[in-house]
Parts: C-alpha cells; sequence; structure tokens
C-alpha cells in the first residue's frame, strides 16, 4: 500500500510547483498564534487521510472543522493535492498527517507556517515488515515511501499513542478548550484499550496463527497478537508476487490449515481470487482501513470490530461465524 512510483512522484511535483504560488499567497500568521481559530470560532484542522480525520473528529468534537485531504473511498497513496487543498493545509490551525505516505502531503506541510503539526510516525515509530525485494520480479524493488510499515493505526494501542499526541497539540494549539480535549482523548483511548482486548480474549483461542492477505497491511496487528501474516505481495500492492513467493504462500497455507484468502476494500481482489482458486480456499475481507467507503455508516471501531469478526472466522475461533463478506470454497 505505500508505493510511490516515479511517474506519480513526477506526476505530484509537478502539480505541487503549479500551486506553489498559490500556496505561497494563502500563508496566514493564524497558524502560528496558539488561540487561532476559524470566523466560527472552532479549530481548522488538516487531516491527511482517514485514520488521522477519525482522531481529529473524535478529539476535536464541536470545536473542530476538520478537513480530509484524501476522498473517501480514495487509495491515499494516490493522492495528488489541488491548488485549493494546498491553501487548507497553508491556512491550517492544526495538521495531523503520516509523515512519508503521502508526499504530496509532506511538501504542503513542510511550507504550512503552523506551529501545530501532529506527525503520526512521531508517537509511534515505524517497523520494517517488508517482504525480500517486496516479492517482485527481478531486482529488488526501491522504497519511496516510508522507512518501515506506515500502518501503525491497526495496532489499537500505537493508535491510542497517536491519539494522545493529537489531544495534546489541540489543546496547545485552543486553550480555551483544552480540558475538553483532553477528556476526548481519554475516552477515546478507553475505548481503544477495550477493542484491544476485544482482539486479544476473541483471538486467543483460534485454531491456527497463520493468516493469508493480498498484501503485508497487517504487520503491527499481526505481532501485537502473536499472529503470522502471511502476504502475497509486500507492503506495496501493485506488485507483481514471482512464482518462488506464490509457492511458499501455498505452502504455508496448506502447512497451516488456512480456509481464507484475504483481499481488500479499495483495492482489486483479482489477486487474492486467483490464489484462493487455485487453493480451493475462500477469500473475504481484511480492512487496512486506510479508507472507509462510507464515513456515516461506518467508522474505525466498527470497522475494525468487523475485521476481528473475519479473522475469528478464517483462523477457527471456536463460536465464530462466516467472515463477511464470504464466498464458498472455490473450486481448484
Amino acid at each position: 500500500m505505500m508505493i510511490g512510483q516515479s511517474g506519480r512522484r513526477a506526476r505530484t511535483s509537478i502539480a505541487l510547483a503549479a500551486t506553489a504560488v498559490t500556496g505561497a499567497l494563502v500563508l496566514t500568521a493564524c497558524g502560528g498564534d496558539s488561540s487561532a481559530t476559524s470566523g466560527d470560532g472552532k479549530l481548522k484542522v488538516v487531516a491527511s487521510f482517514y485514520p488521522m480525520e477519525f482522531l481529529a473528529q473524535q478529539i476535536g468534537k464541536d470545536h473542530v472543522q476538520v478537513t480530509d485531504l484524501t476522498a473517501p473511498g480514495v487509495e491515499p497513496h494516490d493522492l495528488e493535492l489541488t491548488a485549493k487543498q494546498v491553501g487548507a493545509v497553508q491556512k491550517a490551525d492544526a495538521i495531523v498527517y503520516l509523515k512519508g505516505l503521502q508526499p504530496t502531503v509532506d511538501q504542503a506541510v513542510g511550507q504550512a507556517s503552523t506551529q501545530h503539526k501532529v506527525d503520526a510516525t512521531a508517537a509511534s515509530p515505524l517497523v520494517d515488515h517488508h517482504l525480500p525485494a517486496e516479492g517482485q520480479e527481478g531486482e529488488a524493488h526501491k522504497h519511496d515511501g516510508p522507512a518501515g510499515d506506515p500502518h501503525i493505526w491497526l495496532d489499537p494501542t500505537r493508535y491510542a499513542a497517536i491519539a494522545k499526541s493529537v489531544g495534546d497539540e489541540f489543546a496547545k494549539a485552543d486553550p480555551a478548550h483544552a480540558e475538553e480535549y483532553r477528556k476526548n482523548t481519554d475516552e477515546l483511548v478507553t475505548k481503544l484499550g477495550a477493542l484491544d482486548q476485544e482482539f486479544r480474549d476473541g483471538l486467543k483461542d483460534a485454531k491456527t496463527k497463520t493468516f493469508v492477505t493480498s498484501h503485508a497491511a497487517f504487520g503491527y496487528l499481526a505481532d501485537h497478537y502473536g499472529l503470522t501474516q502471511v502476504a502475497i505481495n509486500g507492503v506495496d500492492p501493485e506488485s507483481e508476487p514471482t512464482p518462488a513467493r506464490l509457492a511458499d504462500v501455498q505452502k504455508a497455507a496448506k502447512d497451516n490449515g488456512v480456509t481464507t484468502i484475504f483481499f481488500e476494500t479499495l483495492v482489486s481482489p483479482k489477486l487474492a481470487d486467483t490464489v484462493a482458486k487455485d487453493l480451493g480456499l475462500r477469500t473475504a475481507v481484511l480492512d487496512p482501513l486506510e479508507g472507509v467507503k462510507d464515513p456515516a455508516k461506518d467508522d474505525y471501531l466498527s470497522v475494525m470490530k468487523q475485521n476481528l469478526a473475519n479473522l475469528q472466522a478464517a483462523l477457527g475461533t471456536p463460536g465464530s461465524a462466516t467472515a463477511t463478506p464470504s464466498s464458498t470454497p472455490t473450486a481448484g
């Protein structure tokens, strides 16, 4: 999920260059003011993509006006900022982002004058979960993205650490509502702690601890709950796995009693379907939560609980239901 292809980087660099003048014109002094708010009294917050938006909304509630740079249902790595979005970043009172994930966002944030910037990786440093050579044909893939796996929000305890940083920064940016930000942060951290316990309890009696995904987005989740992630691709979902990698996946699936191949919501399930068909297995969704298609219907907590239910079904947890969306085993 963290590919930064040279063509894409070239396009985004051109886009930012074209909007540099616009960005310079909209720079304001309000970003350096610790009590700066929008005309309606709300703190103007820019979030880079859904996991950061969720934190900003849950912690800021009625005291913030949150702009998400990545639209619902859009793969965040494909984001190319418009002039209007660059302007929003420059005028923000606070910015919540994950450094290294979206190059155009990083450049815009670097140009912003606000003192209130929350980089998620500062609260939860990245770990390298890459596969050797990213499972690709030919030479090893050179990463243009973060120096590690960016999917830190999929471990609720790491996500809670980021939440605390957001709460602290909002309190500095808007001291008049500092106590409410702290209260909201504590409530969210409590919910994330309860979610963590649900995962611990829900996975402890699983028959197998191994699950297969279309790409390696779940390394932090696997590490935290004592599971083994077997990924067809590395953290880059657009790479093509080598025949050797496919053979390794098939062997791991057979050796560990795997019943399900997981795919995700924002990337084509074609690869997962092909592997599942070859092995006569089911497919189901394991959502990396980089975006939520319908925020009015789902949020981080509800999708994570569905992920837990799907993992329980795939790993053979006693009493678990069939993973959803589910399919019958395909003929192999």
